[in-house]
């Protein structure tokens, strides 16, 4: 008999895999599908302060291994968040949530944390400092180690008592520094990565397909960009990883662990397939045993070994 489990920052999982935020909603369409209570959690749709209604239309563009995306964190704002969206999601997900957020300053962050911090179902804060579709925020954030996402993670530190994971961007040149400051800072884990900065242009107009110009890029294209820097960071810090970026199947996941990545986070993914999280729960534990293992938990960062 395998084991699944993973323990991530106290939080005990039944299995490592997470649907990220962006990708799943708050889960109810999906639980539609399937029972979503066999996901280790899930990371739910960015919140910021205000409501936002996101960037223009068009903003989606496919790719041949993927595709862009420039939504803009479209979402109801933390308010209709506690008010509405987790009263709904007790009636079909019985586990604690990663609570994403977003945010344009400083005192922004540190609000919307607070609020959902004192939130019953929220196990872990995501703060997302790496969203390379809006502007005046979200990626200027992840940077810049020395300034902006240490003063974030510090921040959202002082005004929380739940887990804090910091989304980092892989649009720079030294990511295992921006981690380092991000972990000198008092954050408890990282996730990592977000989207990776794309365009298309269509042809026929000869203008950008996206009404933004830009997007970030998601899906298997950029799978092996994600798991070097997972493996990157963990050399570089002591704390937790939730691996993302590309994963798509139980191999991926395994391999995102053996990079260093805890948990691991199916994104993209899941707008293809909506089934996909939980066929990869049910293929775990074959591939284990394809592959020699007993526990998860065991395999994290075994590739450095």
């Amino acid at each position: 008999m395998v084991n699944l489990s993973v323990d991530l920052c106290g939080l005990h999982l039944e299995n490592p895999v997470i649907p990220a935020s962006g990708c799943f909603g708050y889960g109810k369409e999906f639980a539609e599908y399937y029972d979503i209570n066999i996901l280790g959690s899930f990371s739910f749709k960015g919140t910021t302060l205000e409501p936002r209604f996101g960037n223009p239309t068009p903003r989606i563009a496919e790719t041949s291994c993927g595709m862009l995306n420039a939504v803009g964190l479209q979402n109801p704002g933390v308010e209709h968040v506690i008010e509405s969206e987790l009263p709904e999601m007790k009636a079909y997900f019985r586990k604690p949530v990663i609570a994403n957020v977003s945010g344009f300053s400083i005192p922004e962050y540190e609000k919307t944390c607070a609020l959902l911090d004192a939130q019953e179902q929220v196990g872990i804060i995501e703060v997302n400092i790496s969203c390379p579709n809006v502007h005046g925020g979200g990626m200027a954030f992840g940077v810049s180690p020395e300034s902006a996402a240490a003063a974030v993670t510090k921040a959202v530190k002082a005004v929380t008592k739940k887990p804090v994971f910091i989304k980092l961007s892989p649009n720079v040149t030294d990511i295992a520094a921006i981690a380092r400051a991000c972990q000198d800072a008092g954050a408890d884990g990282l996730s990592l990565i977000n989207t990776l900065l794309g365009m298309r242009i269509d042809l026929k107009t000869k203008k950008p397909i996206l009404a933004n110009t830009f997007g970030g890029l998601s899906g298997p294209a950029v799978f092996p960009v994600a798991l070097r820097m997972v493996y990157q960071v963990y050399k570089a810090v002591s704390i937790p990883i939730m691996g993302m970026g590309g994963v798509s199947s139980a191999r991926d996941v395994i391999e995102m662990m053996l990079a260093g990545a805890t948990a691991v986070q199916i994104g993209a993914a899941n707008l293809v397939n909506p089934c996909i999280c939980k066929e990869i729960i049910e293929q775990l534990p074959e591939e284990m045993n394809r592959f020699g293992i007993s526990s998860l938990q065991e395999i994290i960062g075994g590739a450095h070994a």
